[in-house]
């Protein structure tokens, strides 16, 4: 069976484009602001953003490293210009949804009563529909105020009608809080237990059946929060400060979206509205700021959705793109030093270290692929593997003999057999002390210059 056939057998095939209009199944890197004006008039059936908080932790931090600040402070000094930076984009948000379709504006307490202000004049106050508060437990408890444990969903929809399947959202009645509510006592012919509902005169109504479930509240408190790799999160946890759950996602996009209509998410971060559209056969267009970000949601769906990224294929409705990566050497020359050490790294398709300081001279980890058994190479869950392969990342126009000599040292520190060293050119004498390496210690050190990692034969090449 070849590549083609194998993608048009996989889990979610697509009946081809939506729209003639508009390109779906993309990510593009990027600042919103710049590519929704590119988006036609009424074209997306569902919007879902969860945009940096204006709060004074630093939300847009990946993997929570310190050192890969993007200055949102910086850039959102106060509430106002919180606003100030999310209502051209909310202007923008409301002209690319369609009459028919929804927004949804995940916020929490740091600014929700201004971002309802803001969306009541975008939209209109009579478009306004719910206010949904998602509730949890999870986390720290202060000790100074009521511990803060929700978030808000601002729900908006663009005109007189819009897509609402009550249906596809029934929750078992046993993951409610309102258990007082939900006492079955009779049960049927079927053996279904069910309670009765009486009116006037106690006539009876009608039954509801413990089996249907029920739709949930404008609160909602049957879904965790992501606060780890824990046994509700499972191997979905990436580390994203704020990731949220694809049950979140998957409900609100069951609710207000059907198969193959396209859902847009505007702040992306990881990707979880994407995995959750993919796994449901929607449509879906990306967006986000980071390269990072980008590439981490393109492996998540090619991990969590297997779906290729593959221009060819995606023409046919069988893939997805990712698009503006800054992928020629002078742009990954101007990208800040963070971001193209996890380019570097994810590129490889290793793991980034989240130790930025004290990382002992190792950027990343590489595990092989043939080392892993089937249920780690599944997961994710890799940290356990002893197996695994360091690389160092330079940003330098050529590494010398100094970056090679502290590399090897980190090499032999860790006791392993190869690793792998990523800058943008090398000098003679890093390139011979590399060989003189390996002639001493039987141990490897492989040099990647940046044009051949940019070219996919190449890398497979440099990399076996």
């Amino acid at each position: 069976m070849d590549k083609d056939q194998k993608e048009a057998d996989s889990p979610h095939p697509r009946p081809g484009r939506p729209s003639s209009l508009v390109d779906t199944r993309v990510i593009y890197c990027g600042d919103n602001l710049d590519q929704l004006p590119k988006l036609p008039d009424g074209c997306v059936d569902l919007i879902y953003i969860d945009p940096p908080f204006n709060s004074n932790r630093n939300y847009e931090v990946f993997w929570g490293e310190a050192k890969e600040k993007r200055a949102f402070e910086d850039r959102h000094a106060s509430t106002q210009a919180y606003i100030e930076f999310m209502r051209p984009r909310c202007v923008e948000l409301a002209r690319v949804l369609k009459k028919t379709g929804s927004l949804y504006y995940h916020c929490d307490w740091h600014a929700s009563h201004y971002v309802k202000v803001m969306l009541d004049q975008v939209f209109g106050e009579n478009n306004f529909l719910n206010e949904i508060v998602w509730c949890y437990s999870q986390g720290g408890r202060s000790k100074e105020h009521f511990p803060r444990k929700h978030d808000t969903i601002f729900l908006y929809v663009k005109g007189k009608k819009w897509t609402f399947n009550a249906e596809a959202i029934r929750v078992p009645y046993e993951l409610l809080s309102d258990k007082s509510q939900t006492s079955f006592t009779k049960t049927d012919e079927a053996g279904r237990k069910y309670k009765e509902i009486y009116g006037p005169g106690k006539k009876k109504l009608y039954r509801y059946y413990e089996d249907e479930g029920k739709l949930p509240y404008d609160w909602w408190t049957d879904i965790h929060q992501m606060t780890g790799r824990t046994a509700a999160s499972g191997n979905e946890y990436l580390g994203y400060p704020t990731q949220k759950p694809v049950a979140l996602l998957e409900r609100i996009i069951k609710a207000s979206s059907n198969p193959n209509e396209i859902v847009l998410d505007a702040f992306c971060g990881c990707g979880t509205a994407l995995e959750a559209a993919e796994h449901l056969d929607r449509q879906w267009i990306g967006i986000d700021m980071s390269p990072t970000a980008c590439r981490v949601m393109a492996k998540r769906l090619r991990d969590q959705c297997k779906i290729r990224e593959d221009e060819a294929l995606w023409r046919s409705g069988r893939a997805f793109v990712v698009r503006d990566l800054p992928w020629t050497e002078p742009q990954l020359r101007k990208i800040p030093p963070f971001e193209f050490e996890n380019w570097a790294v994810i590129r490889l398709n290793g793991i980034p270290n989240k130790a930025k300081v004290g990382d002992m001279g190792i950027d990343g980890k590489v595990f092989p692929l043939a080392a892993l058994p089937a249920s780690a190479a599944e997961s994710g869950t890799l940290d356990f593997m002893d197996r695994w392969y360091p690389i160092q990342v330079k940003q330098k126009d050529k590494a010398g003999r100094p970056d090679i000599d502290a590399f090897e040292a980190a090499v032999m520190r860790a006791n392993k057999t190869k690793g792998y060293f990523v800058s943008f050119d090398f000098t003679d004498d890093a390139l011979i002390e590399c060989r003189a390496f390996q002639q001493r210690t039987g141990r490897v050190i492989k040099p990647l210059r940046v044009v051949d990692m940019l070219d996919d034969a190449q890398l497979v090449y440099q990399l076996a």
